[in-house]
């Protein structure tokens, strides 16, 4: 039997260590989603991140999940609602937007809504929306998003000084589960660098 050569043997080795790493954070999404604390009553102000818009103008059934836990949260404890989201090179209008024309359909005072559609993350998504409470002063706010996303959005949150907890709005089965959560584990990956090391910009 041909041994394999010890460079190449150092490679796999490290190919698996990685492989396991990847596994342990996709696990430790799934842990963390499930871990949440219970949302607050009586928010401040009520966060609500973005999602994807079809070509069609309506929102994916993610979005919609997000936007239905929000107006339920907005009728429990009516208080200002920040929209996030830009316009994706595949959208036919700014996420923002088509949140604001659905909440306000569903009975949510224009007064209270204030809408970012300028930003393409969730750091910016929480950046813009920590100006837009500015004069509200808004501490307390209760972020709204799907449920393997909210740790992190919470943890950015905090980061920025809110006092924040959060509603998790339902995630696809199957493959969108494990896309989805695929990614959000190196997402956290890129909030420690960003948090800890001066690799990236803030």
């Amino acid at each position: 039997m041909h041994k394999i050569p010890f460079p190449l043997r150092l490679i796999l080795w490290f190919l698996a260590f990685c492989m396991v790493c990847y596994l342990f954070l996709i696990g430790m999404v799934w842990y963390k989603e499930n871990h949440v604390s219970p949302p607050a009553e009586d928010p401040d102000a009520i966060v609500v991140l973005g999602a994807q818009v079809r070509s069609d103008g309506t929102p994916s059934l993610q979005l919609q999940w997000r936007l239905e836990s929000a107006i339920e949260a907005y009728a429990a404890h009516p208080c200002p609602v920040v929209v996030c989201g830009a316009q994706g090179a595949d959208e036919p209008k700014a996420e923002a937007l088509v949140m604001r024309d659905i909440l306000l359909a569903a009975g949510v005072r224009d007064t209270d809504i204030l809408t970012d559609d300028t930003s393409f993350n969730t750091r910016e998504n929480l950046l813009h929306a920590q100006a837009l409470l500015k004069d509200a002063s808004a501490r307390r706010v209760l972020v709204v998003t799907s449920d393997y996303h909210l740790p992190r959005a919470l943890a950015l949150a905090q980061d920025l000084g809110f006092e924040a907890t959060g509603r998790g709005s339902p995630t696809l089965g199957g493959y969108h589960w494990l896309k989805n959560h695929a990614r959000e584990a190196l997402s956290w990956v890129k909030y420690w660098l960003q948090k800890y090391t001066p690799l990236w910009g803030s």
